[in-house]
């Protein structure tokens, strides 16, 4: 299943949708069967927008998870590896940051970042990799804590095998599934920060046909025209419920 929706997803998103093309004499057409999910306010095809879409809210909310999901794991199998007194100060006080950041809302650390910077796409994708990396960390620090006592790690460090092989061929392999179940988790997460900050106008802005941003700009016509909301929104629940689904398969 989750392999299907990756494969879908993907093919979706390669494909040059035509989101920008404009038909004035039909704007705001309700679904039809020329428009299935009707036309938008400059008489744009609202599905293929919605199918556009994927390649942004989708894509780039995979694209911050996996950026996460390296840094997060290289934090921490690093400071998991760590021995000795001084060793284990400074993975004390990684992981103190690390549980400052994974407390606080993601929302609002959006909405730090691009107070500071100013809104757009860079802006937006900082704020997942600051919020998103730190998860992973906690999560691959505590596997590599009870994966170094394993009788197979401990037998390589005997052999003589040095602490970057060791964590490249045995520790990481090892810890692999935990974290790619984490990264469904979190990607579901990042979409819907990813999201939310476009609809607050801090994210990807208009007229790229961002599902946060095609919700923003479909919400002044929402009682005239409903499906420019109703659209963009079935597609942030559907692709997040058949996320979850994947993962507690």
């Amino acid at each position: 299943m989750e392999l299907l929706l990756v494969a879908a997803l993907v093919v979706v998103a390669v494909i040059d949708w035509p989101v920008e093309a404009t038909d004035f004499a039909n704007r705001l057409d309700p679904p039809s069967g020329t428009h299935l999910l009707g036309t938008d306010q400059l008489g744009r095809d609202v599905l293929a927008r919605v199918l556009g879409g994927v390649r942004w809210t989708v894509g780039l909310g995979a694209a911050a998870v996996l950026v996460s999901v390296v840094i997060g794991t290289a934090v921490g199998l690093a400071t998991g590896w760590l021995d000795g007194t001084r060793a284990r100060i400074v993975g004390t006080l990684v992981q103190s940051v690390v549980d400052l950041v994974v407390a606080l809302p993601a929302l609002l650390v959006g909405l730090l970042v691009a107070a500071v910077l100013g809104p757009g796409l860079a802006p937006a994708m900082i704020a997942l990799v600051v919020m998103g990396w730190a998860p992973f960390a906690r999560l691959a620090h505590r596997l590599t804590v009870t994966a170094r006592t394993e009788e197979w790690v401990v037998a390589a460090r005997s052999l003589g095998a040095g602490p970057v092989w060791i964590l490249r061929v045995h520790v990481l392999p090892a810890i692999t599934g935990p974290l790619r179940e984490a990264f469904t988790a979190r990607f579901v997460g990042a979409m819907l920060t990813l999201a939310g900050l476009s609809f607050l106008g801090l994210g990807v802005q208009p007229p790229t046909p961002e599902w946060g941003a095609m919700l923003a700009e479909g919400r002044t016509y929402a009682f005239v025209a409903p499906w420019l909301v109703a659209a963009p929104a079935a597609a942030v629940v559907l692709v997040s419920a058949l996320a979850g689904r994947s993962r507690i398969r």
